[in-house]
């Protein structure tokens, strides 16, 4: 273990608030021998110093592109456009296999590079269940943007908040109708979370799970007020909502929210949209009579960052903590040269076999 070097970078999105390691964590890391970087950034919710108290080194943002070849670089979302050749072996959310745009471009940097890619989302264990992930938050405030947009108290643009306070928007105020509500994927990380929220907010939501989108029944779907899709697929599926579907004069929906995001992705279930939200603009309107609004934002949990932050750095230190070349880790980086073989991303040679 005393081998292994974390190097924290910086990130790049302005709304990115999350850390993968907290600083609690990032003691034990140092004690137990790990030698941990971390990268100054003012926007992450715990600041540098935090991380310098229990022993870390601190350099500047970016420099991840000139750390030592053995350095692990260890984020959470997209990496900038450049260095157009990636060396190192990278920790963070891909999004690259799934067919999503972008991510032929992304592996072959790695390629050309010799680098490689160790996606969090595919960090399972030996029955193929996610190791560490922010699904619970990432469902509690899709249901929650939700609820605030239903009831016309969406505020945009969005700013980082607390669960504390975002609980005492949620509920009921005198004034506010009762509405009806669908959480898609109800058994998940995700689903679970949105459940949470919508019973902060007074409402219990319909539980649907496998057995119901096995062949959705799309009447019944658009007849509820409110719907949250936390499915994350694997295969492809027939979608849940199809444009016609958003024009049935029968429909109750009126605010819809994509938590999963696979848009361009063969694997969308909620193939009626083509671009994310974000902060700035959290709602498209879909269609103007009657109205239905979508909420697709990409990184929903770092809009409570310190919580979610830390449920998430707790999960991921047993594995950085037993970091290798098998188990786990052994599965993303095969994960990631089948993906590259699949794709015909093969120039150069992968230095991190």
């Amino acid at each position: 273990m005393t081998d292994l070097h974390l190097w924290l970078r910086h990130e790049v999105r302005s709304t990115e608030r999350r850390t993968p390691i907290v600083p609690s964590d990032a003691r034990r890391l140092v004690e137990s021998g790990v030698t941990l970087t971390v990268e100054e950034s003012p926007q992450r919710i715990f600041p540098v110093e935090e991380y310098e108290a229990v022993g870390c080194r601190v350099v500047p943002a970016g420099s991840w592109v000139s750390a030592p070849e053995q350095a692990v670089v260890t984020g959470l979302k997209e990496l900038p456009d450049q260095p157009g050749a990636l060396t190192h072996r990278h920790i963070f959310f891909g999004h690259a296999y799934k067919q999503q745009p972008g991510a032929e471009d992304l592996l072959g940097r790695f390629a050309v590079g010799g680098g490689a890619l160790l996606d969090l989302e595919y960090l399972v264990d030996d029955d193929g269940r996610r190791l560490a992930a922010f699904g619970f938050w990432a469902g509690y405030l899709g249901a929650a943007l939700a609820v605030l947009q239903h009831r016309g108290k969406l505020v945009a643009p969005l700013t980082p908040t607390s669960k504390e306070d975002l609980d005492e928007t949620l509920r009921p105020a005198p004034g506010d109708e009762g509405f009806t509500a669908l959480v898609i994927g109800a058994l998940g990380r995700s689903g679970r979370g949105a459940r949470l929220a919508f019973l902060t907010a007074g409402v219990e939501a319909t539980p649907w799970d496998l057995a119901e989108t096995r062949d959705v029944d799309r009447p019944a779907l658009l007849a509820h007020d409110v719907t949250v899709n936390a499915v994350l697929a694997t295969t492809p599926v027939p979608p849940f909502l199809r444009e016609q579907d958003l024009d049935d004069p029968a429909r109750r929906l009126r605010t819809l929210c994509d938590v999963t995001v696979d848009v361009g992705s063969p694997l969308n279930v909620l193939p009626v949209y083509d671009r994310t939200t974000d902060w700035t603009d959290p709602v498209r309107r879909l269609r103007e009579e009657p109205p239905l609004d979508l909420i697709a934002i990409d990184n929903l949990p770092s809009l409570l960052p310190r919580e979610s932050s830390t449920d998430f750095s707790a999960a991921l230190l047993p594995q950085l903590l037993d970091f290798g070349t098998g188990g786990p880790w052994g599965r993303c980086l095969e994960r990631f040269h089948q993906t590259c073989r699949e794709l015909g991303v093969a120039e150069g040679e992968f230095r991190h076999a």
